[in-house]
């Protein structure tokens, strides 16, 4: 059995451990994504001022630049999820926090974009902030309370994505594009100081936690859950990413001849993430209510469903209002996805499985984003909608089935009350 040894509540302290470990993971969490997307907007002008001119050029190196840390990232995350298990949840925050500081800082101080795609990869292999926590409150959380709890943490990460183009935008303008970095490295230093000074965690490795990758997946008391949650996740970053190289762009179809296109593309990707961080924490409480399974579920035919009538919309408007209750479908996929890998993983091989998870979720980052672009050019914009609907039902129809061997036809709430 797992030792790690947590005080349910700090001495002299009214709120318990777990929660209190849970808002600076979830300020983290935030810190690490907004401090990640302030770049975004940006990219490309900054890889203008290293000297490329070139639009094609501007386009092929910022898509390197990108598409470089989600890959590195991948291949990582297992590794630092085993290490996580040898050496402490917190340590693994610590390390990621601080190495993103000193690397995002850095690439204020690049020459050319050489210099700037290889601290990109280097900031792939340090980042894993986000799983690092998602492992340590999904093991210090009560059962009974997980599905808020990782419901609530999502939402940090998905409001920093949503803020952090907005105020690197503006950033940019304000205090100059290398500024930007500089900022953002101190964003990044103070959730390595929160982390340093609040989160409390006794932690004693087990055998298990050296074990090679056969031994583990041997400890897994349902395997087959584990992958379709792996696949899930997979699918789910791959509907929601193949969108976004293409939102504005539909925008501005829809828009006509609007001088405000950026504008009103920004309110409606901020409209999708808006619901997520309303709805996350109902659904993750629903979720501990009637199971896991039941609203992933929904959520995932719901999602489906939901994008088909985005490819006939004729306004903006139209199209705000349904990436906002595509935004409530999809409070309830990933953090019940986390809430059933910490059910179906024991807690001392925990930081390794959702090592795993993860990569599968940086790669459905970057195959969405490449997917999108490359569909619409080839089909049309609306052609994306179709088949990201197509995605989604199928991997619900798959989830079903596979829910219905695993527990021998019996109700999918059943695994759950246990």
């Amino acid at each position: 059995m797992i030792r790690v040894q947590e005080f349910s509540q700090a001495e002299g302290d009214t709120v318990p451990l777990w929660k209190r470990n849970l808002f600076v993971c979830w300020f983290g969490s935030f810190a690490t994504t907004a401090g990640m997307s302030l770049i975004t907007p940006f990219l490309p002008l900054y890889i203008q001022q290293l000297g490329i001119h070139q639009t094609a050029a501007v386009e092929s190196w910022s898509g390197i630049a990108f598409g470089a840390t989600f890959l590195l990232s991948a291949i990582v995350s297992p590794v630092w999820g085993r290490l996580a298990d040898k050496k402490g949840r917190k340590l693994m925050l610590l390390r990621a926090s601080l190495g993103m500081a000193v690397i995002i800082t850095a690439m204020g101080f690049v020459q050319n974009v050489y210099e700037l795609v290889g601290l990109r990869l280097l900031m792939g292999a340090v980042s894993g902030y986000i799983s690092a926590a998602i492992t340590m409150v999904a093991t210090q959380t009560p059962k009974e309370h997980a599905g808020w709890a990782l419901g609530t943490l999502s939402t940090g990460s998905v409001g920093g994505t949503l803020l952090g183009p907005l105020i690197g935008g503006w950033l940019a303008e304000a205090v100059g594009i290398r500024n930007v970095f500089f900022v953002t490295g101190a964003l990044m230093l103070a959730a390595f100081l929160a982390s340093l000074l609040y989160v409390k965690e006794r932690f004693q490795p087990t055998q298990q936690a050296s074990s090679s990758f056969r031994e583990v997946w041997k400890l897994v008391p349902n395997p087959g859950m584990v992958i379709s949650m792996f696949v899930t996740t997979f699918v789910l970053q791959l509907a929601n990413m193949s969108i976004q190289p293409i939102v504005t762009v539909y925008v501005q179809q829809l828009s006509g001849n609007s001088q405000h296109v950026a504008l009103i593309a920004g309110v409606v990707v901020a409209a999708g993430g808006l619901a997520n961080v309303l709805a996350a924490p109902r659904l993750g409480k629903l979720s501990d209510k009637i199971g896991a399974q039941k609203v992933l579920l929904v959520a995932l035919v719901v999602a489906g469903l939901l994008f088909i009538p985005q490819a006939f919309v004729h306004t903006p408007w139209q199209l705000m209002g349904l990436r906002f209750l595509l935004g409530i479908a999809m409070a309830g996929l990933l953090p019940s996805v986390n809430t059933l890998v910490k059910r179906s993983a024991p807690n001392e091989i925990a930081g390794r499985v959702f090592g795993y998870n993860q990569s599968f979720q940086y790669l459905g980052n970057l195959g969405g984003s490449i997917l999108g672009g490359q569909m619409a050019a080839a089909l049309g914009i609306q052609s994306v909608f179709f088949s990201t609907a197509f995605l989604l039902l199928l991997n619900a129809v798959w989830f079903y089935s596979s829910q219905r061997r695993h527990t021998g036809g019996r109700r999918l709430a059943t695994s759950t009350s246990a």
